[in-house]
């Protein structure tokens, strides 16, 4: 089923859990994709195949995996690169935008509530002989460009795509699965950088200066957080709760709960009220700039004698008592501690 005609005559379908991108004429590509990734000029296709969540190898390796997804979809592996996601691909966002002569087009599909991290996070996977296990989620991008770059260009036009990528996902303040940090990226993620040597327009410069790297920000930014929503429902709306806020910290339902048994109270008997008091907008708001205070002080951004000043402002503002906040050597943890306890006497 043909999804979307490319100007230059390329075309996207669907090809029953893939996206298929059939090349018209000759392409330049670079791409992190297990098959064929890197820099080519001879591909004929690039696929990405979703639904990839029940971890099953078709092959002894991850490269061989995709190979054998491309001939399942009709491809010649040699002449196709392929990514995949456990993302359902009939969440796609396609969005495009043009600038003078030049188009770019950014498809993606996403999923990052069980996959998301930070760049730098504790690592729990090592590849060791090809072995790869996967994990449900990733953000996937193809990029067309619709002119001829150079070399540079192109290195440069992925790492502007990712820096698009990774300001969505900040954007809408997804929080790292394996730290306290915001999510910068999933830990599957993969890009295809799509190019038309035949155009009669040749660009050099793909930095954030030049509109080419603006219409690679714009489009990337509006698809990654199309797909998310489209994948989960992740947006804006769904992150305005104290839980998406400060769960990242610990700050969970199963702790709520917790310390409230540990007053001879339940948790379910005060359900009700958490629901309201979630989504409080005004606890919310405000609950962020405890958040962004956290993070400053664990980036050394703050030192902690302001940021216990701070919080116990804060904690004022949202009715809390901030006794405790001196009550711990661990400034960070005491802080933490303090907004649990503010919580608990709320719903009490």
């Amino acid at each position: 089923m043909t999804i979307h005609r490319f100007n230059n005559g390329d075309i996207l379908e669907k090809r029953g859990d893939a996206l298929v991108v059939r090349f018209a004429a000759r392409r330049s590509v670079l791409g992190t994709a297990p098959l064929n990734g890197g820099r080519r000029d001879d591909l004929k296709w690039v696929f990405n195949h979703g639904g990839e969540t029940s971890g099953e190898m078709k092959a002894p390796t991850y490269e061989g995996h995709v190979a054998a997804i491309a001939r399942e979809l009709g491809l010649d592996p040699e002449y196709s690169s392929g990514l995949s996601t456990g993302a359902c691909v009939d969440n796609l966002s396609i969005k495009s935008l043009t600038f003078e002569d030049t188009t770019v087009t950014a498809v993606v599909t996403g999923g990052v509530d069980v996959n998301a991290g930070r760049v730098g996070d504790e690592a729990r996977w090592h590849e060791r002989d090809g072995e790869v296990v996967f994990v449900a989620g990733t953000v996937n991008i193809l990029l067309f460009i619709d002119a001829s770059l150079t070399e540079g260009a192109m290195a440069r036009a992925l790492v502007t795509c990712t820096e698009a990528k990774t300001a969505a996902i900040q954007e809408l303040l997804v929080p790292s699965c394996y730290s306290s940090g915001l999510a910068t990226g999933s830990g599957t993620d993969g890009t295809i950088i799509i190019t038309n040597p035949q155009s009669k327009v040749r660009l050099s410069e793909v930095g954030k200066h030049f509109k080419l790297g603006e219409l690679i920000g714009r489009t990337v930014i509006a698809a990654v957080k199309e797909a998310l929503f489209l994948e989960t429902g992740l947006s804006p709306e769904r992150q305005m709760d104290i839980i998406g806020r400060m769960g990242r910290f610990g700050v969970t339902e199963a702790v709520l709960a917790a310390r409230l048994e540990a007053n001879g109270l339940s948790f379910d008997k005060l359900a009700y009220r958490f629901e309201h008091l979630r989504r409080n907008r005004m606890l919310v708001i405000r609950t962020s700039f405890y958040a962004h205070l956290l993070d400053q002080l664990s980036w050394g951004m703050v030192n902690e004698e302001d940021a216990l000043g701070e919080a116990a402002v804060i904690l004022a503002l949202m009715g809390m008592d901030s006794s405790e906040l001196n009550k711990s050597s661990n400034v960070y943890q005491a802080m933490i501690n303090a907004y649990i306890n503010g919580l608990v006497k709320l719903l009490i």
